[in-house]
């Protein structure tokens, strides 16, 4: 019988934390199979965030450090100039990255900081029981919305990271992914592939936003919540590669 896929040797064999249906397994995985593809686990750094994935480090079998809330931008840039020659990531959700972490990622972003950036947007405060976060729809109920997000309350749009980002000059590679489907699996983990390869190219700042669900804090069933993902969030973040001037 012919194997068609092996244990990643950049991720532990250990139950994860994560609820059930959970997209940020799935994504760690993506992140171990490429580095184990670029035979980059022993010169790779990632940097974890506070949130729901605040134990990566638990996960991965590299070097992790740990940053302050939304901080991991400032500590991913001192990483990689200290050790250029390492593969460095920050791992990141929308509340650490796209709330108290703007001014970060914005900066390090416009500096044309050589780490990668991969960005889970599940349009909600997950670790913390649900509430708005920047990037959570306008019409979606949460904790702090429960009537739904509104511009009548001045609750304010949706941010998108990564046309944000876009307009500065020293962002080479920005795309958005989705986790849902082999396909859209399989489009993440290019996309991975190419923002770890630019940054090791020495290219520019490289980010991949992934957008991705929170079936407990959604208040669905991991199938519902799948399905909602795909009909829903597309709608208000575009998949696709946004920028790229590396090609």
């Amino acid at each position: 019988m012919k194997k068609i896929t092996v244990y990643p040797e950049a991720i532990r064999r250990k139950s994860m934390h994560y609820c059930a249906g959970c997209s940020h397994g799935v994504i760690h995985r993506l992140i171990a199979e490429v580095i184990d593809e670029f035979n980059m686990r022993e010169k790779t750094i990632g940097v974890a965030p506070v949130g729901c994935a605040v134990t990566a480090y638990d996960y991965f079998n590299f070097d992790m450090s740990e940053a302050a809330h939304g901080r991991a931008p400032a500590v991913a840039t001192g990483i990689k100039r200290v050790h250029p020659q390492h593969l460095v990531f920050t791992y990141q959700g929308d509340g650490d990255l796209a709330a108290i972490g703007t001014a970060e990622i914005i900066h390090a972003a416009n500096r044309g900081e050589l780490f990668t950036t991969i960005f889970v947007n599940n349009a909600i405060y997950g670790m913390t029981s649900g509430q708005m976060a920047p990037t959570t729809p306008l019409g979606m109920k949460t904790t702090t919305s429960p009537a739904g997000r509104n511009l009548k309350e001045m609750h304010g749009s949706p941010i998108r990271v990564c046309e944000l980002l876009s307009g500065l000059d020293q962002t080479v590679y920005l795309e958005r992914c989705m986790i849902a489907g082999v396909k859209h699996i399989n489009r993440t983990k290019k996309a991975i592939r190419k923002a770890f390869k630019y940054q090791l190219e020495g290219r520019g700042f490289t980010m991949v936003e992934i957008l991705s669900t929170c079936n407990i804090n959604w208040r669905m069933s991991p199938v519902a919540a799948n399905r909602w993902l795909q009909e829903h969030m597309p709608a208000v973040f575009p998949t696709g590669i946004v920028k790229d001037t590396g090609e």
